[in-house]
């Protein structure tokens, strides 16, 4: 088994859900964690805490270019720089493109593109430097395919994707490797809404709903898990993917299979 004994992990968006299942399993495998986001941050911390882990938080508003630097830098002084940057932070939001809300086109775009650009640039030094790196982008089937009513989500997507690869070959002679992972479904709680409103505009059961929202576009029948997104992200980082560089892994349950 590898170790990420003496690295240091960022993880945004990593205060519950996918983030925070991602930096449990970079925090059992020996890395610290600097934890970003607004859910129940005490909690956060105690779950990395309890693996051995040392963690921290910081509050950074992921739009905030200023903001996402003083992470960087209470990072360096706390632990001595980033090794593995995962750029998870994301929000979502469903209108027609002639009815799409502005603000919310540019909240999108700044928190699920933008700020992969920033944690990026501002990583890419000290990984160079160490010859060591790993940038994870989560992006989504949605960087690969399409769904309508969700043009900000999807081009935000699509372009995290292409920065993936610009990254990963602008770093392609050192030992600094980016890919991006795609999840399909994943039960977050932005998808316990949908499930919710399915089972409501229905009028059937939440495991119905469930199972009518799996059946449309994931062909597994199953949700992707933190988890497993959190031993793929490790796998990243292992000596394993070394040569994987620019990928757009899928973990969709065949949804874009079809």
């Amino acid at each position: 088994m590898f170790t990420l004994q003496g690295k240091t992990a960022l993880v945004t968006g990593s205060t519950s859900g996918i983030g925070l299942g991602i930096a449990q399993a970079l925090a059992q495998a020996g890395a610290n964690i600097v934890l970003n986001g607004f859910g129940d941050i005490d909690a956060a911390l105690a779950s990395i805490t309890a693996t051995g882990a040392q963690a921290i938080h910081h509050p950074a508003d992921m739009r905030r270019p200023d903001e996402i630097a003083a992470m960087f830098t209470l990072a360096q002084e706390r632990f001595g720089g980033v090794d593995i940057v995962v750029n998870n932070a994301g929000i979502q939001h469903v209108a027609p493109v002639e009815d799409f809300p502005v603000e919310k086109w540019d909240d999108i775009l700044a928190i699920n593109l933008s700020s992969a650009f920033h944690t990026t640039r501002l990583a890419l030094p000290g990984m160079r430097a160490s010859n060591w790196g790993r940038i994870v982008n989560i992006a989504s089937v949605h960087g690969l395919v399409g769904s309508a009513g969700k043009s900000a989500y999807v081009a935000a997507k699509h372009g995290l994707v292409g920065l993936t690869k610009v990254t990963a070959l602008e770093a392609a002679g050192t030992g600094v490797t980016c890919n991006a992972i795609c999840p399909g479904f994943v039960l977050t709680p932005l998808v316990a809404a949908q499930i919710d409103a399915i089972a409501q505009r229905e009028g059937i059961t939440t495991e119905a709903a469930q199972a009518r929202l799996l059946a449309d576009k994931q062909p597994s029948g199953q949700f992707v898990t933190p988890e497993q997104l959190g031993n793929l992200v490790l796998m990243l980082c292992s000596p394993m993917g070394d040569q994987v560089r620019g990928a757009a892994w899928a973990m969709d349950g065949g949804w874009t299979a079809q």
